[in-house]
């Protein structure tokens, strides 16, 4: 059972620090191919040793220069996507992955008809193997495919509840329990992407934890155990 100061820290969070990833890159996501694929070009991005702040604006960026489906990207030149990229300030790494992106598109039209649904469907219902098919793409290695997941469970109930070892880390930080299961006990079973997507932030920035610690306290003592 959460204790006061558990459920306290985790209404802070996700109240000032929930949003998750792909709400921050504009993507509403839906069991319906274009956002699910717009969210696997964001864990794409995210994945690689670059701030949130610039893999989301990437994301919006290619987005907003038409590349929001796989059939749009492939069909794409490789210029445009570097220059979308770089609209976003996502530099460090624009060539390798505006070639990674339109491997990526490819391998979803030749393979899935480029709708992510059936790549649901081929794992049936095995969380350990719709990651295996994740990784099966070019660019999405493990941090990538746990992106996805920890956003997709909640669309993807079979996946729930996602908290990868990252999310763990920032439960750690906030001196939340440390297990998957113990931290979906935390909150409702819609708010796990937003709840996984502050518990990131808690990791990556230590001022999050410091912040929802503050705010806890002016919750905690009006929350009974």
């Amino acid at each position: 059972m959460p204790t006061a100061t558990e459920r306290a820290r985790t209404k802070a969070l996700l109240t000032a620090h929930g949003q998750t990833y792909a709400e921050e890159a504009g993507v509403k996501l839906r069991d319906t191919p274009q956002p699910l694929y717009q969210l696997l070009v964001l864990a794409h991005l995210l994945s690689a040793r670059i701030r949130a702040s610039v893999a989301t604006d990437a994301a919006r960026a290619l987005f907003d220069d038409g590349m929001r489906n796989p059939k749009r990207m492939s069909e794409a030149t490789w210029q445009q996507r570097v220059d979308a990229l770089g609209k976003g300030h996502y530099r460090r790494y624009d060539e390798r992955t505006a070639t990674q992106l339109g491997e990526v598109a490819d391998r979803l039209l030749e393979r899935y008809g480029g709708d992510l649904r059936r790549l649901r469907e081929a794992a049936g219902g095995d969380v350990g193997e719709c990651k295996r098919l994740l990784r099966e793409l070019p660019g999405i290695g493990p941090a990538g495919a746990d992106i996805f997941l920890r956003e997709a469970q909640g669309v993807w109930p079979e996946a729930a509840p996602y908290f990868d070892a990252k999310a763990l880390e920032g439960a750690a930080r906030l001196g939340l329990p440390k297990s998957p299961n113990a931290v979906a006990r935390l909150a409702q079973e819609e708010d796990y992407p937003a709840l996984a997507a502050g518990l990131v932030r808690s990791a990556l920035d230590k001022r999050v934890a410091e912040d929802v610690t503050a705010r806890s306290r002016e919750i905690e003592p009006t929350t009974a155990d």
